[in-house]
C-alpha cells in the first residue's frame, strides 16, 4: 500500500486556519486593529464598504514595517510577538500566533502600504488568495494602511452564509465597541459607506463609555477600584435601578484584552442578588490587571477565553469590591433612620398595665340622616360630646363571636361539599381526556405526536383557573389562560400572514436612545418599518422618536416592540415583518383568551384540552411560558405515603 499522508500546501492550510480565525468581517477588523495596537498606534481609522464584504481598510500611525517584514508578515506562524514557547506566559501583546494575516490573505484580495517611521520610502504589497502578485517601493506615510477586498471571494460557501449587511454591521459595531473600550489611549474613527459612525478621542474610561453608549450612562455608573497582590481591579458597575431586561452592557477586560468569563459574571450577578428583579441584569465595565504568568490566553483561536490560575481568589476580591461600591454609594437597600413625621412610640414601663380594649359607640349609626343644626351653632361640638361614654361590657361580645362562628361553619360545609363533588367527578371519569400522554420523563413537545382520545367528562376545574385531567401516568394540570393563548396564537398568525399594516399616530411620542450598533441597524430598517406602519423620526445621532405604530397593535409598548425587532434582526437576520406579525398575533391572543377565574363547562374544558394537544408545540406559549405540567402517579403515591 502506498503512502497516504502528505503535507498540505500553504494555501490550503491557510484556508483551514481562516475557518477558525476569520468567521465574518468583524473577525477581520478585530485581528487588524489588534495588530495596529501592538505596533504602538495612537490613532486607528477603519473604513468599510457594504458591511465589510467589499472593503475593510485599517489605517494606523504605528511603527510600520520594512520591505522584508511586510512580506514575512503574511507567512503562516510568522510573528514578532514571541520567539519561544516560554513567551506565551509573559504576553504583553494582543496577537502572538502569526495566523491572522496569512488567513486573511488566503480568502481575500489584500493590499498593504507601509513605511517605517524613520524611513524615506515605504512599500506596496498585493496578495490575492495567498499568492503574492506585486511588491514594489511606494511613497506613503509612516505606519500601515491595509485594505481587505472581496472577503471570501474564493470560498463561495462561506460568503453565501454571511448574514445581511445589517446583521454583519451590528457585529462589527459590537467588536468595535470592545476594541475601543479596552484601548482608551487610542483615537478611533469608524466610517461605513462614507458615513462617519464614530470619532473617538483618547481619554479616561468613563468618557469612552459615554461616547460609545450614550451620555445618560454618566450618572448610572459606580466606580470600583481595588489593588491586591493577586489582581488589580478598576472600572464601573451600574446602579441597580438601571438594570436592563435586554441588551445589558457587560464587559470584562484583562491586561488590555477583552474576554468572556461566565465564572466572574456569576460573581457580579451574586452581588446584585435581591437588588434587581430576576429577569434583569446590571451593566458593568470591569478591567482586571494580573501577572501575565498567571493566565493562559492560548486556549481559543479568537483569544477571548482566558484561564486564570487564581480564579477563586479573584472571585472573592471582585465580589468584595463590587459590594463595597454598592454599599458606599447607597445603591443597596438600607434602613431609613429619619424620624421626622414618624409616630411617637411610648417608652415601655413595667408598672403600667396595657389595655387592648377598643372604645365602641354602640349608639352611633353611620347611615342616620343628620338632624338640623342648633340655632346657636358655632361650628363646635357641644360640651356633652366630649363626655366619655361607658365602655361596652365584655358580656356583649359573645353574640358577635357566635355570628362569626356561624359564618365559618357555613364556609366549612360548602368546602366539604366541593371536595366531595371533586372526588366524585374524578372517580366517575371513565375515560381520560388525554389518555395517551407519555411518562413525565419525556419532553413536553413529544405529547403532540401521540393520539388523543375524546373524553366523556374526565376534566375538572380548580379555582376556575386550572384544568386537571387524568392521564395514564398521573395528572395533567393545565393553565386555562395560557392554553387558550397557545391555541389562538396559531389561528391569528395564519389570519394576518401577508396582511399590510396601517400606521396610527400616538398621542405622546415615545423617545428612544439607542446604542451606536442598534442605531446602525435601525437606520437600515427604517424604510421597511415605515411600510409596516411605524412612524419614526430621527431626532439626533442615536435618538429616535416613535410618533406612530401599526393600528393593529393595542397593548404592546412601542419602545419594547421596536427594541425587540432590532434585537431579533441583529441576532437572526429575521425580517421585521415576521417579528411584528408574531407580536400582533400574540397580543391578539392574550386579549381574546379566556381569563383566569372564569368557570368553564365540561364541554368547554374538554374542547380546550383536545385543541391544545392537537398543536405541534403545546408545551409553551409563544413567549416561552409553561402551559401545563404533569404530576406522575408515583410522585402522588410518595406524597400520600
Amino acid at each position: 500500500m502506498s503512502d497516504v499522508i502528505r503535507l498540505l500546501p500553504d494555501s490550503v492550510a491557510n484556508q483551514i486556519a481562516a475557518g477558525e480565525v476569520i468567521q465574518r468581517p468583524a473577525s477581520v477588523i478585530k485581528e487588524l486593529v489588534e495588530n495596529s495596537i501592538d505596533a504602538g498606534a495612537t490613532s486607528v481609522t477603519i473604513i468599510l464598504k457594504d458591511a465589510g464584504r467589499t472593503l475593510i481598510q485599517v489605517i494606523d500611525n504605528g511603527c510600520g514595517m520594512s520591505d522584508t517584514d511586510a512580506r514575512m508578515a503574511f507567512e503562516r506562524h510568522a510573528t514578532s510577538k514571541i520567539a519561544k514557547a516560554d513567551d506565551l506566559f509573559t504576553l504583553h501583546t494582543m496577537g502572538f500566533r502569526g495566523e491572522a494575516l496569512a488567513s486573511i490573505a488566503a480568502i481575500a484580495h489584500v493590499e498593504l502600504r507601509t513605511m517605517l517611521k524613520d524611513a524615506s520610502i515605504g512599500c506596496r504589497l498585493v496578495i490575492n488568495g495567498s499568492r503574492v502578485e506585486c511588491q514594489e517601493p511606494e511613497a506613503c506615510v509612516p505606519g500601515s494602511n491595509l485594505m481587505v477586498k472581496n472577503l471570501f471571494f474564493n470560498v463561495p460557501a462561506r460568503r453565501k452564509f454571511l448574514k445581511k449587511d445589517t446583521v454583519e454591521m451590528s457585529a462589527i459595531m459590537r467588536e468595535f465597541e470592545r476594541l475601543a473600550l479596552v484601548n482608551t489611549a487610542v483615537d478611533f474613527t469608524l466610517i461605513s459607506n462614507d458615513v462617519t459612525l464614530h470619532s473617538l478621542r483618547r481619554g479616561p474610561m468613563k468618557q469612552r463609555i459615554c461616547e460609545l453608549f450614550g451620555k445618560n450612562l454618566d450618572k448610572q455608573l459606580l466606580p470600583i477600584e481595588t489593588d491586591t497582590s493577586i489582581v488589580s481591579i478598576n472600572g464601573f458597575v451600574g446602579l441597580p435601578a438601571n438594570a436592563r431586561k435586554r441588551n445589558p452592557l457587560q464587559y470584562f477586560m484583562v491586561n488590555g484584552r477583552n474576554m468572556r468569563h461566565p465564572y466572574f459574571h456569576k460573581a457580579v450577578m451574586q452581588c446584585y442578588d435581591k437588588l434587581i428583579p430576576a429577569d434583569e441584569q446590571p451593566n458593568y465595565f470591569i478591567n482586571l490587571r494580573v501577572d501575565p504568568e498567571t493566565i493562559d490566553v492560548n486556549i481559543h483561536p479568537t483569544k477571548n477565553e482566558i484561564k486564570f490560575e487564581n480564579e477563586q481568589a479573584i472571585w472573592q476580591i471582585l465580589t468584595a469590591a463590587i459590594r463595597d461600591s454598592l454599599g458606599r454609594y447607597n445603591a443597596g437597600p438600607a434602613i431609613d433612620f429619619d424620624v421626622e413625621d414618624a409616630p411617637e412610640i411610648p417608652v415601655f414601663s413595667p408598672d403600667v398595665t396595657a389595655s387592648h380594649d377598643v372604645l365602641v359607640d354602640e349608639r352611633y349609626n353611620p347611615f342616620a340622616e343628620p338632624g338640623p343644626a342648633p340655632a346657636d351653632w358655632t361650628g363646635r361640638l357641644p360640651a356633652s360630646a366630649y363626655t366619655p361614654r361607658p365602655r361596652p361590657s365584655f358580656q356583649s361580645r359573645p353574640a358577635i363571636l357566635n355570628d362569626w362562628e356561624k359564618l365559618y361553619d357555613e364556609f366549612l360545609n360548602k368546602r366539604d361539599e366541593g371536595f366531595s363533588a371533586m372526588a366524585e367527578s374524578s372517580f366517575n371519569a371513565g375515560v381520560p381526556v388525554a389518555s395517551a400522554l407519555t411518562p413525565s420523563d419525556k419532553a413536553p413537545d413529544e405529547l403532540a405526536d401521540l393520539p388523543v382520545e375524546e373524553s366523556a367528562g374526565g376534566a375538572i376545574q380548580l379555582r376556575n383557573t386550572y384544568i386537571i385531567t387524568p392521564t395514564r401516568d398521573g395528572l395533567m394540570v393545565i393553565d386555562q389562560h395560557r392554553a387558550h393563548v397557545r391555541i389562538l396564537y396559531d389561528n391569528y398568525l395564519s389570519m394576518i400572514s401577508g396582511q399590510e399594516f396601517v400606521g396610527q399616530a400616538t398621542m405622546f411620542p415615545d423617545v428612544v436612545e439607542l446604542s451606536p450598533s442598534q442605531n446602525a441597524v435601525l437606520t437600515d430598517l427604517a424604510p421597511r418599518l415605515a411600510e409596516l406602519g411605524f412612524i419614526l423620526t430621527h431626532q439626533t445621532a442615536t435618538v429616535w422618536s416613535i410618533d406612530g405604530i401599526p393600528s393593529v397593535i393595542k397593548d404592546a409598548s412601542p419602545r419594547d416592540l421596536l427594541l425587540d425587532m432590532i434585537e431579533r434582526v441583529t441576532e437572526t437576520g429575521e425580517e421585521p415583518g415576521s417579528t411584528l406579525r408574531d407580536r400582533v398575533a400574540l397580543s391578539l391572543a392574550k386579549s381574546s383568551a379566556i381569563g383566569r377565574g372564569r368557570p368553564l363547562s365540561q364541554n368547554e374544558m374538554d374542547r380546550l384540552v383536545s385543541d391544545l394537544l392537537r398543536l405541534p408545540s403545546p408545551a409553551l406559549t409563544p413567549d416561552g411560558k409553561s402551559v401545563f405540567t404533569i404530576i406522575p402517579a408515583d410522585k402522588i403515591a410518595r406524597i400520600l405515603g
